[in-house]
């Protein structure tokens, strides 16, 4: 199986960037479709954007398009959110997840099997 770990967040001001990695081990990372989520204390983890085994495919939540890109380097097994004209609203705890059943990327977080521990994203205003 493969584990995930989540690496770039930090503290920005509004309207900076940021660049999160996802490096994965002990699979194929090829084989997964990709995402990324996110959390706030107190609320569900919400969607943010995920992507195809070849990275032909992808998907973002509303709030973010425009202004976030998923991407992925499968020879590098290394999955990537580029981030900019960040928002406070942003703000979260951010994780990737991997699924090794669907082809498409998919917004439902319940089928995704496989999670990273996540990376703080702190956007001041």
């Amino acid at each position: 199986q493969v584990q995930l770990v989540e690496s770039g967040g930090g503290l920005v001001q509004a309207g900076g960037s940021l660049r999160l990695s996802c490096a994965a081990s002990g699979g194929t990372f090829s084989s997964y479709t990709m995402a990324w989520s996110r959390q706030t204390p107190g609320k569900e983890r919400e969607f943010v954007a995920a992507i195809s085994r070849g990275g032909g495919s992808t998907s973002y939540v509303d709030s973010v398009k425009g202004r976030f890109t998923i991407s992925r380097d499968n020879a590098k097994k290394t999955l990537y959110l580029q981030m900019i004209s960040l928002k406070p609203e942003d703000t979260a705890v951010y994780y990737c997840a991997a699924d090794r059943y669907r082809r498409s990327p998919t917004r439902n977080k319940s089928e995704y099997q496989y999670w990273g521990q996540g990376t703080q994203v702190t956007v001041s205003s």
